[in-house]
């Protein structure tokens, strides 16, 4: 009898909630609705009268309680995530694509799974065995050769699939006190054991890389090399963004041009001399418009030839409402940035695929097997930088990384104190890229024989 009276003064009841102490920690019991609902909540009796009250405020007043949840499938929650980064975030186009090509295989697990499972079902395990079985196109295009996801596939695929479940989570789109199927997933947890080697250019290969280049392909290809542009910032530098007379170039975002840089951080690249004698004998008598243009591009024929930014952005603009009005509705992002596309490819731009292309053909040509990506010559900037002990902040500061700027960054409160000059940057940039001299001099063979053959 005294036993039971223990057991009795355990439990206690608050309005339409119960809680109660069983095997050690103290429990609450509700009906949510027709489901009954039982969660531990805890080892003190105090918290877990407090909570009791809450959830009987909640259950007297209709109101979801705080264990209550919405589950949904797969498709709709991850439906929710990128209409959350394009509608509150607004994260960059090219960021809601890699997000949604790294769902479309959490999506493709699911449904193999069963059509009715629900996200919160979903285990991290049997999809990781998944992926490292399944085969992917590289480029994501139908007809290129297949092969096993790499490592850093797999891995980035986790992390997008991690951050969709934090959303799930903040949403109640998960069972109370669920951890993340994916928490401690992706990141450095994955071994890279299969990454593709990045092909770094010496002094050697630099120069029969340049020598195979044709008339077109030499410009381009050397800008990349000597500046560590990325191709897209390449692409879309206007006449009005190089300074030849001073030998500077500014990478500027350009939104009204539907273009942004990937960091988002605008900065400022000195030009050696060599560059800047073929950027002049590239640009010519022009005075607005893409640096670099088609290699077929007749510029006489094009309605946008030879217009500066704004004309440009006013071209952008006239031709979204033209289509709005087409339409009968506001474009969306996506579909601004495509109009955005056909005013720079009016303009004359160079497509990045083109530059891939020649990049490729150039480097197979002299026996360059490794080298399938102009990215290399961002590679082989930096690694030229760091053979001429160039300083780290000068190196992001060129390159448009993040900048080091906390106390916990590399270099610590110095990185804070340090302001870079331009000249600074200037005269540590050109001489590390006198470090190869070769190259530079064929760069001035090329303005000679363009300069004579015109002459």
């Amino acid at each position: 009898m005294a036993a039971s009276k223990r057991r009795k003064a355990r439990r206690k009841r608050i309005g339409r909630v119960s809680c109660y102490y069983h095997h050690g920690s103290w429990w609450v019991y509700f009906r949510d609705g027709d489901r009954p609902v039982r969660r531990r909540v805890g080892d003190d009796e105090t918290q877990a009268e407090q909570l009791a009250a809450q959830l009987n405020a909640q259950v007297t007043s209709a109101a979801p309680t705080m264990f209550s949840f919405t589950p949904l499938k797969v498709p709709e929650l991850s439906g929710r995530f990128l209409d959350h980064h394009e509608q509150v975030l607004r994260s960059s186009l090219a960021t809601i694509r890699r997000y949604r090509a790294a769902l479309a295989h959490l999506e493709r697990f699911a449904l193999q799974t069963g059509s009715d499972v629900m996200a919160h079902e979903i285990q991290a395990d049997p999809f990781i065995r998944f992926l490292r079985s399944i085969e992917v196109a590289p480029n994501g295009h139908p007809h290129a050769a297949r092969r096993k996801l790499r490592d850093k596939g797999v891995r980035y695929i986790l992390v997008v699939c991690r951050s969709l479940y934090g959303f799930a989570g903040k949403k109640r789109h998960l069972p109370p006190y669920t951890e993340n199927p994916f928490g401690g997933l992706g990141g450095k947890r994955v071994r890279i054991e299969d990454a593709k080697q990045v092909f770094v250019f010496n002094a050697d290969t630099e120069l029969a890389f340049f020598n195979a280049a044709g008339t077109w392909a030499f410009p381009v290809h050397f800008a990349l090399a000597k500046t560590g542009l990325r191709p897209g910032e390449l692409i879309h530098l206007l006449i009005e963004d190089v300074d030849l007379d001073g030998g500077w170039i500014q990478i500027r975002n350009k939104p009204e041009l539907g273009w942004k840089i990937k960091t988002r951080r605008a900065r400022a690249v000195p030009l050696v001399e060599e560059l800047v004698a073929v950027v002049r004998r590239l640009i010519g008598v022009r005075t607005a418009g893409p640096v670099f243009l088609r290699e077929q591009f007749e510029p006489g024929s094009a309605a946008l030839a030879g217009l500066g930014r704004e004309a440009l952005a006013r071209a952008v603009v006239q031709r979204i409402e033209k289509a709005e009005q087409q339409r009968g509705q506001a474009l969306d992002r996506e579909g601004r940035a495509k109009i955005a596309r056909t005013v720079w490819r009016d303009a004359g731009a160079v497509k990045a695929d083109r530059i891939r292309l020649s990049f490729i053909r150039i480097a197979d040509s002299v026996g360059l097997a490794g080298a399938t990506c102009p990215k290399s010559w961002r590679h082989s900037f930096t690694t030229l930088l760091q053979d001429a002990n160039v300083d780290p902040l000068i190196r992001q500061i060129t390159l448009g990384h993040a900048p080091m700027g906390t106390a916990d960054g590399a270099l610590g409160m110095t990185s804070i104190y340090t302001h870079t000059r331009p000249q600074t940057q200037r005269q540590e940039i050109l001489r590390a890229l006198r470090l190869w001299p070769e190259s530079l001099a064929l760069a001035r063979q090329y303005t000679e024989r363009a300069n004579a053959s015109e002459g």
